[in-house]
């Protein structure tokens, strides 16, 4: 009787954990975007970075080894196409995304990002052992650059003061799709207190201005809701929610509620099924006490 309670319990045990495994993840993973011909998008835990093959060679975006080896995405790549990695190119200057290039460089890539991305690495360097790998870029882009390789091209355009100063939007003009990092999140509040360099009026005007390029499809920095890829609707959201959180906190700023008051006070119902709604909405207003309380 024992021996068959035991053995039950054992075999309950494996299917949990069989079940668990199963559920979770692996660490990494490469798909190709449905619809396209040599578009890739590659997961790295929690962070996704898009790379296009060509028969000149490959095209990538952010290294996402910070802290983590270059390994994997390199050889995710390898395992596509035998074409040289020609181009890394940075969507903004945060460690998380862009740390941990070099093994990239040493296969002959040319990095390329905003010009405000080497400006601000350059200074972040000679304070941050962290950045020893982080490789300064080759090439360098204000408001727009096109880079074409193997027959595709792939723009990277500056929509203003966000999540940084110095992200870039790069869009895939035939493909009708984008990769964005940070700045748009789907269906899911802004990160903590909306770390930027910007006022929330600039943030939001950067959101309408991605809204108004040409795409379908928006490949995002991080696998939000379930991993799916973000559209016009989502951006629209986010503005939406930005606008109607500004409107909310300048009431609580008027009030003289700025900050505590207004960081237990302010609700908006109309978002509280999004990701991280009672863990960042807080953070998030008080972000806008700044800009409605202070201006700053």
């Amino acid at each position: 009787m024992k021996k068959s309670i035991c053995l039950t319990a054992l075999v309950a045990l494996v299917a949990g954990l069989g079940s668990a495994a199963a559920q979770s993840p692996p660490q990494t993973s490469t798909r190709k975007v449905d619809g396209t011909e040599n578009v890739y998008v590659f997961r790295y835990g929690g962070h996704q970075s898009m790379f296009v093959v060509t028969p000149q060679g490959v095209i990538a975006t952010d290294p996402i080894s910070y802290l983590r080896p270059a390994k994997p995405y390199i050889d995710a790549i390898k395992a596509v196409t035998d074409k040289p990695i020609k181009y890394v190119i940075y969507s903004h200057h945060h460690y998380d995304h862009i740390a941990g290039g070099q093994p990239f460089k040493d296969l002959g890539a040319t990095f390329v990002a905003h010009r405000r991305t080497k400006e601000r690495l350059l200074e972040l360097k000679k304070q941050n052992s962290l950045l020893a790998d982080v490789v300064m870029p080759d090439q360098v882009v204000d408001d727009k650059k096109a880079i074409t390789l193997g027959g595709t091209t792939l723009e990277l355009n500056y929509v203003g003061r966000n999540h940084s100063d110095n992200s870039l939007v790069m869009r895939l003009p035939k493909e009708k799709i984008v990769f964005v990092v940070d700045f748009a999140p789907i269906e899911s509040v802004q990160f903590r207190n909306i770390p930027d360099n910007a006022s929330p009026l600039e943030y939001i005007a950067s959101l309408k201005k991605l809204a108004s390029l040409d795409w379908e499809r928006m490949i995002p920095g991080h696998p939000y809701a379930g991993g799916r890829f973000g559209t016009k609707k989502d951006i629209e959201d986010d503005v939406a929610y930005m606008e109607d959180l500004s409107t909310e906190v300048k009431k609580a700023a008027d009030a003289g509620k700025c900050f505590d008051t207004a960081m237990k006070e302010v609700k908006l119902p109309k978002y509280e099924k999004w990701a991280n709604y009672e863990a960042s909405l807080p953070a998030n207003v008080e972000r806008f006490c700044y800009w409605w309380g202070r201006g700053y």
